[in-house]
Formats: structure tokens, sequence, C-alpha cells
């Protein structure tokens, strides 16, 4: 089953009288399940196109499904709705609540989005704080932990909410090598066990190897994918 479906995607961002072309003409399809990486330089459209599947922002022309929604179509109000029904999202600055604690960041989406009755809440967070190795520190504020556990906290945050589909710009960006390869490693653990849909704008090489499928992205174009093994450099199917 497809989760995305992305066809003929363009988007244009104006500025004064320049109009410049973010996305041209991009045309893919991810799985239900999948770990799919979308690789290139910088600007060359990996942040907008997931911006434009977290319904955070629209496309000029073509159409996107998600979810079996044309997200393409909908108003800032039924794509915020959409985004807590369906997606979850990990930054590379994680994005986390300084004011609340460990607990309390994981269980925002749920009191924002959701109306989840107190006491299953609790028990959601509880899992899923246990689960990337943060029960220790759930009463722990933001600036008391190091970036591998703000970005441990992230990844639970996007999936307390059990979204189809988790939305990845750069997760491990700021994390020394070592931090980095084991939040990679949780990621794909929780893929695994969870089933949840990751799709990832990265530019380590250590998630690309993770990858179902590698999307090529470059100038705004998708000049390639690649199947498991094959490396960016692989067969071209664009």
């Amino acid at each position: 089953m497809d989760l995305v479906v992305a066809e003929r995607i363009t988007k244009d961002y104006v500025n004064g009288k320049v109009s410049i072309r973010a996305l041209d003409d991009v045309s893919f399809r991810v799985g239900s399940g999948a770990f799919v990486s979308f690789v290139g330089p910088s600007g060359s459209g990996k942040t907008t196109l997931l911006n434009l599947i977290g319904c955070l922002d629209r496309p000029t022309s073509g159409r996107l499904r998600v979810a079996g929604t044309d997200v393409a179509g909908l108003d800032r109000l039924k794509g915020a709705i959409f985004r807590g029904r369906h997606l979850g999202f990990i930054f590379q600055d994680f994005n986390l609540i300084p004011v609340l604690t460990v607990a309390e960041n994981v269980e925002y989406p749920l009191i924002m989005v959701r109306g989840v009755e107190a006491g299953r809440r609790r028990d959601k967070v509880a899992r899923l704080v246990e689960a990337v190795g943060m029960a220790a520190e759930r009463d722990k504020f933001p600036d008391q932990l190091s970036g591998g556990q703000k970005q441990r906290v992230a990844i639970a945050r996007a999936l307390v909410t059990e979204p189809d589909l988790v939305l990845a710009d750069e997760p491990t960006a700021n994390l020394d090598s070592h931090t980095a390869g084991l939040i990679i490693h949780l990621m794909k653990s929780m893929k695994d066990t969870l089933g949840t849909t990751f799709i990832f704008s990265t530019h380590d090489m250590r998630i690309v190897d993770e990858a179902d499928v590698v999307h090529t992205l470059r100038d705004g174009a998708l000049v390639e994918s690649s199947a498991p093994g094959a490396g960016v450099g692989g067969e071209s199917h664009a």
C-alpha cells in the first residue's frame, strides 16, 4: 500500500518579481512501513518536499496524497487537523518546549491534538519514554539533557500519537557520531516494532545506508532513486 503518492509536484516561491522554483516536476511513491531518505546538496529541495508532505506548505501544482488524503488541497485548519491525526515530526534542533519536562513534552501532542483521557495519556507517555530509554530522565527539563537525550525525547513525542508517517528533517545533524548512530538504530527499531513509515531529509550516510529507498534531489528535480544495496549512485528509476 502506498502511503505517499506525489505526482508531478512543483513548488515556486515568489520574491517580488522573481520566481524561484524549489521543486520541479517531482514524482515518487512511498509504501507503508518504509524507511525512505531524500538526499542532495543544500538547496536541492529536500526540506521543501518534507514541508509539503507535512502540510506545512502547499505545492504550486501537481497531486500529493498522504494516507489517502489529497493534502495539496487542504487549507491551513484542515492541514493542522490532518497533521495531528496522521503525522509526527523530528527536527534537527529538537524543538522541545523548555518549560516542560521530558514526560510533559512527550504528552503535549496528545493534549493539543487528540484530546486523549488523562489516564490513557499517562500510560502512552510512560510506554514511549521507556521505549526510547528515557524513563530515568522523565522529570528532567530539556536544558538538563544531552543532545542525544533530547532527540530521544523528540522521537517519543513524534510517535506518541501513533502516526502513519514520521517526517525527520536532518535528525542527526546536531549529534556527535556515536550518538547519531544510536539514534538511527533507535528509529529503525521503532519502525520495525511499530510499522511506522519514516521519511528523512538527510546528509547522513548512515541513515542512507539503512533506507529501503534513497531518492536524490538536485536543483529541485528528482534525478535518481536507488533500491537497498544500490547506494546513492545505483540504478536510476527516476
